[in-house]
């Protein structure tokens, strides 16, 4: 399926957020999803039901991380 990432169109076989971020994960070499965010379709979607939300083709998710600074 084609999906929206950060604005990039890109293709992935991942059938829910948990499956997308660990292609992510193993790509960008990331070690945790800690102190990051995901936004499908617009809304945040918390850590905890990553696993339970599915993707369908054309959703746009934004990948967010979280810094300090000031």
């Amino acid at each position: 399926m084609t999906l929206i990432i950060n604005g990039e169109q890109r293709e992935t076989a991942s059938a829910n957020l948990a499956e997308f971020w660990r292609q992510e994960v193993a790509e960008l070499n990331l070690t945790s999803p800690k102190g990051y965010a995901i936004a499908l379709n617009g809304a945040v979607v918390r850590k905890d039901q990553w696993q339970n939300t599915p993707l369908a083709d054309g959703d746009r998710i934004e990948i967010v991380r979280a810094i300090q600074g000031g």
